[in-house]
């Protein structure tokens, strides 16, 4: 069980890291980019494979973790949050349901076709919503913004 756990994140931190060097990411925090996308990884396939979770609630989870570490990041190395958090989100993209669900339909199979498409549909969805709500979160709860609320609401 833990060998393909393993497996799997040293596998999504690989694939990060090359969809890192494709988009030229500096060279400086291409192992960072490997991290993310591992760990990011980590709690889709638990949830998924070992708790049996939701596909909406395994990838809204994972691109939630994905994006609070993307953060992290960017304020540690000083770049864009998208350097961190585009490279590491694509292994989590549904590209083997859409795939399928395409296979699917072009075949004539309009039932499973639909299962797939609903599949790929959910997942996107709760990346979208992940991402989002953790730059809502970064937003709200900056220094910054606690700041200038207190100028605000006290001057």
């Amino acid at each position: 069980m833990y060998n393909n756990i393993l497996t799997t994140m040293i596998a999504a931190g690989i694939a990060s890291l090359g969809f890192a060097i494709l988009y030229n990411v500096p060279r400086r925090v291409l192992l960072a980019n490997a991290i993310i996308g591992a760990v990011g990884w980590a709690p889709y396939y638990l949830l998924i494979n070992i708790f049996g979770s939701e596909l909406f609630v395994g990838a809204g989870l994972a691109s939630l973790v994905i994006a609070l570490s993307s953060q992290l990041a960017a304020r540690k190395y000083g770049l864009p949050v998208t350097v961190f958090s585009i490279p590491a989100i694509i292994p989590i993209v549904p590209g083997g349901s859409a795939y399928n669900a395409m296979r699917s339909f072009v075949t004539g199979e309009y039932f499973l076709a639909t299962g797939y498409f609903i599949d790929t549909f959910i997942i996107a969805g709760a990346i979208a919503l992940g991402l989002t709500v953790n730059t809502a979160i970064f937003q709200v709860l900056s220094p910054k913004s606690i700041i200038q609320q207190g100028r605000r609401y006290f001057s």
